[in-house]
């Protein structure tokens, strides 16, 4: 992640006199190294088109993300709508007054209102925004906008190129979980490949028995094994060390992995504890049931929080108490376990009623500890957005087993929403139901990222007594 920053003003020495450039450039320098952003200052002052061209072909040669074009004065209506009419993303900034009467100094705010109304003109706003800042340098309301967008550009960045591994293909039935791997690659630079699920079934029978151990002991020290056998354990370290072998030698940013029926043909085991493991260790997102779009959806969670989410269903709505119960009885990371801790245990489902019972299949058993958290998933073949904040409100008992909690006090796109609301509008806009959970509410930059890569952000369909059409978007 590169950005770029313009200094633009007509000839004036009151830039220089109010220290506009000093104040900025420190600013923006400051964060950049707090969102791992590397900062290139164009050492030009454009004053026209041309000159402005020659500054945006030397960011195309430097590798810059984002451009941040920086009134420092009254800047020519040509410099902006040369900005605005490149392909490059980017932000126009104009600073405050230094003082508020006699002779303007700056002239800021209006060469700011001034270019953001020519982009319109020459852009594709909605396809292709600006994001706009007015602020002095250490104002914190500006600086958050302003690390919001580097934030939300770093997670657009990083889907640019990264690859997918999908193995074993789709689980079966599951139709809402197609993509189009034409449309994800144009929309977002995703790649994805296939590999035939007896590929990881070949790499696990050939694993070292030392290194297998090694990896169970591993498992054993950050979880306790509840009833799990050492053959199991032993099958869950092998998945994990293949699935890992496999993400390495592929160059693969995230694997989506078909985790049912055939695995527990031959092994005989379910996977879901070592995608937990994976990513918990690695933070190397794996998405059940060959879910492409959760794993898009996990490695933007992981670019905008630093952790894997965890990839979710929407299982239980208690419409009478308000909350919903977010559950998988797949994998998901052990970080975010309250007090009680996580366990690795059988699959509860794998093998229920039958003589012998669930007593194969590990998978990860906690519950999530209170706090607020987003939810989020990336639909329609990448081109929409969906996203909600909640509170994690624990209650007794804590619902099914596996990775689970109870959610409650739920805004979606900024708007208060009860879980009719939530109900209705996943059901309207027919999203995929699996959606990634993380903790803290990062809505701001996650609406951001789906914003600077043109998709629908989907809103708040509320609850009706009757049916809508208009409701299905």
């Amino acid at each position: 992640m590169k950005a770029g920053l313009i200094r633009a003003s007509l000839p004036s020495y009151f830039p220089e006199k109010h220290s506009v450039w000093d104040k900025a450039e420190a600013a923006l320098a400051g964060l950049c190294e707090e969102t791992n952003t590397e900062l290139y200052v164009s050492p030009n002052i454009p004053m026209n088109g041309a000159e402005t061209q020659t500054v945006l072909d030397d960011f195309t040669a430097q590798g810059v993300d984002f451009v941040l074009l920086l009134h420092g004065g009254f800047t020519m209506g040509d410099v902006a709508r040369t900005v605005a009419a490149s392909p490059f993303r980017c932000g126009f900034w104009s600073v405050p007054e230094p003082v508020r009467t006699g002779d303007v100094q700056l002239n800021n705010f209006v060469s700011l209102n001034m270019s953001m109304s020519i982009a319109r003109q020459v852009r594709d706003l909605k396809r292709d925004p600006v994001q706009w800042y007015h602020g002095a340098p250490d104002s914190p309301a500006l600086q958050a906008r302003l690390r919001s967008t580097l934030q939300a550009i770093r997670a657009v960045v990083s889907l640019r190129g990264a690859r997918i591994g999908v193995i074993g293909g789709l689980a079966m039935t599951f139709y809402n979980m197609e993509v189009s791997t034409s449309a994800l690659r144009k929309r977002l630079g995703v790649e994805v490949t296939h590999h035939d699920i007896h590929e990881l079934t070949q790499r696990m029978a050939r694993l070292d028995a030392a290194r297998v151990s090694q990896e169970v002991a591993a498992m054993a020290a950050a979880a306790q094994i509840d009833g799990v056998s050492d053959a199991q354990m032993a099958l869950t370290a092998q998945a994990a060390l293949a699935l890992a072998d496999m993400a390495e030698a592929g160059d693969y940013a995230a694997l989506a992995v078909s985790d049912w029926p055939a695995l527990q043909e031959n092994p005989g085991m379910h996977p879901g504890a070592a995608f937990t493991w994976l990513e918990e260790k690695h933070a190397l997102p794996l998405a059940s049931e060959g879910d492409v779009l959760g794993a898009v959806t996990q490695l933007v969670a992981r670019s905008v929080t630093g952790q894997v989410g965890y990839l979710l269903d929407m299982t239980e709505p208690d419409l009478d108490a308000g909350q919903l119960l977010m559950w998988h009885g797949g994998g998901g990371p052990l970080y975010l376990a309250d007090e009680s801790g996580a366990k690795w245990i059988n699959h509860p489902m794998i093998g229920r009623g039958t003589e012998a019972g669930p007593i194969y299949g590990a998978i990860s058993d906690l519950v999530f500890r209170d706090g607020p958290c987003s939810v989020f998933r990336v639909a329609r073949n990448g081109g929409a957005y969906f996203g909600m904040t909640a509170v994690v409100a624990g209650r007794d008992p804590s619902g099914f087993t596996g990775c689970r909690g109870w959610l409650d006090t739920f805004r979606i796109d900024g708007t208060d929403a009860s879980l009719e609301d939530v109900v209705a509008t996943v059901m309207a806009h027919g999203l995929e139901h699996h959606f990634v959970l993380v903790p803290g509410d990062v809505s701001g930059i996650l609406q951001e990222f789906a914003s600077w890569t043109g998709m629908d952000i989907l809103g708040c369909v509320p609850m009706s007594d009757h049916l809508d059409a208009r409701d299905f978007t």
